[in-house]
């Protein structure tokens, strides 16, 4: 572990003890994600522990990925819910790299917690998801699409008063609704990032790289990890992307009776991009 610490100082150009832009020190390493590397640090001014999100180096000459990354921040920082991991500055390290200062969190992602077959009861449960809705509803109702929720993007906080929260983490993929001026370059960027996520979780229209996502795809995903949490595995299960394929074949490979349950009420049901049709999770 301290080898790979050392490694990643390296990659990054920092050490710890480094100070950033005159306010923010380096500690040590947290993480790493997809195309990012995680440091812990302390911000000077405010005498805070927060996290410091930085852009792998092998992807900073990819235009689109860096477009990803300063997405993610642009997102973030307009969210304020309580459930969403916070954003609080931007900025790039000495060697170029961009960065942004995020909430520093402690716990785990909800993916450990599957993992370990850890029980948690239905309330836990329910309420977990909840917390996860009032993140979304915000981005939502500002026109931002997650588009990868997912177990390991839902971190399990634990509080002072030792109770458990979830945030909602990784807005990288995020689809911001197109607004005038924006289309042309937003519609690249979809499609070279589209199936950047978990199949597994992704709605019917997001698999088929649909440009017609909207919130939509986000309840879906929610409702698949929910269902996990439930069931113990995902609710379905393929090879491949083309064995999750929207249709009659996806829905077939619900367990048991629970297709004709979930959609036995119409008023359950609402239609979807090109036709297709999910429980509402709103009911």
């Amino acid at each position: 572990q301290a080898t790979a610490a050392r490694d990643v100082f390296a990659m990054l150009g920092v050490q710890p003890g480094t100070v950033i832009d005159g306010k923010i020190r380096v500690e040590g390493t947290v993480g790493v994600g997809g195309m990012s590397y995680v440091l812990e640090a302390t911000h000077l001014q405010l005498e805070e522990t927060v996290a410091l999100k930085c852009l792998d180096p092998n992807w900073a000459g990819s235009q689109l990925v860096a477009e990803r990354f300063s997405r993610e921040a642009r997102s973030v920082a307009k969210l304020k819910s309580d459930h969403v991991a916070r954003v609080y500055d931007v900025g790039k390290l000495p060697n170029g790299l961009p960065y942004m200062v995020m909430e520093f969190l402690r716990g785990e992602d909800l993916g450990k917690i599957l993992e370990r077959g850890e029980p948690c009861d239905l309330r836990t449960l329910a309420g977990w998801t909840l917390e996860a809705c009032e993140g979304l509803a915000e981005a939502h109702a500002l026109g931002i699409v997650h588009r990868d929720v997912k177990p390991e993007n839902l971190f399990v906080v634990r509080r002072a008063d030792g109770r458990r929260v979830i945030k909602l983490l990784d807005f990288g993929i995020s689809k911001q609704l197109l607004t005038r001026g924006s289309e042309l370059d937003q519609q690249s960027l979809s499609r070279t990032l589209e199936l950047v996520g978990r199949p597994l979780y992704m709605s019917p229209e997001q698999v088929r790289l649909s440009r017609e996502l909207d919130h939509r795809t986000d309840i879906w995903s929610l409702g698949a990890v929910f269902y996990e949490t439930l069931a113990g595995a995902p609710p379905f299960m393929g090879e491949g992307v083309t064995d999750l394929a929207p249709g009659d074949r996806v829905m077939g490979l619900l367990p048991g009776g629970f297709a004709t349950h979930a959609v036995a009420d119409p008023r359950m049901v609402a239609p979807g991009p090109q036709g297709w049709t999910w429980p509402q999770a709103a009911s």
